[in-house]
C-alpha cells in the first residue's frame, strides 16, 4: 500500500465522491423547495386574479346598475383588460377534485333586467390553502368569496 507523499497535491476519490453527494443532497433539497413555492405562486395568482375580476364586475355594476351576462362583458366595457386564465399545471386539490377545475367559471345569477343581472358567481379552484381559503373549489360573489 503506498503513502501520500508529502509532494503530491490534490482529491483522493473518496473525498470527491463525499463533495458529490452532498451537493446532489442539497440540490434535491432546493429543488423541492422551489416545487412548492411555485405551487404557492400558482395558487397566489389565482387569488389575485379572482380579486381582480371581482373589483372590475363591482365598477361595471356601480356604472349600468347590473352584472354582464358574459365574462366578455366587463372586458368589453373597458373595466377588466382581459379575462384573465388559470395558471397551469393544475395542481393539488384541483387535480383529484371532480367537482371543481383549473378554469375561472362565471356566471349569472339572480334577475336579468335589460340585460344586466343582480348577482354573480366566479368559481376557481386552489390547489392548497391560500391564506385564509382552504383548499379546493370555491366561489366568489358580490357578498365575497368563499
Amino acid at each position: 500500500m503506498r503513502t501520500r507523499n508529502q509532494n503530491q497535491k490534490g482529491f483522493t476519490l473518496i473525498e470527491l465522491l463525499v463533495v458529490i453527494a452532498i451537493i446532489g443532497l442539497l440540490a434535491s433539497v432546493v429543488l423541492l423547495a422551489l416545487n412548492s413555492a411555485r405551487s404557492k405562486s400558482r395558487d397566489a395568482k389565482r387569488v389575485a386574479d379572482i380579486r381582480q375580476v371581482v373589483s372590475g364586475l363591482e365598477l361595471f355594476y356601480n356604472e349600468y346598475n347590473g352584472y354582464p351576462t358574459f365574462s366578455s362583458g366587463i372586458v368589453s366595457s373597458g373595466f377588466l383588460g382581459s379575462f384573465p386564465t388559470a395558471p397551469t399545471p393544475i395542481d393539488g386539490s384541483c387535480a383529484t377534485d371532480t367537482t371543481a377545475s383549473n378554469a375561472y367559471a362565471y356566471a349569472t345569477a339572480g334577475t336579468a333586467t335589460s340585460g344586466l343581472w343582480s348577482s354573480y358567481t366566479l368559481g376557481f379552484c386552489l390547489g392548497a390553502a391560500t391564506g385564509s381559503l382552504s383548499a379546493g373549489g370555491h366561489i366568489a360573489s358580490p357578498a365575497g368569496i368563499n
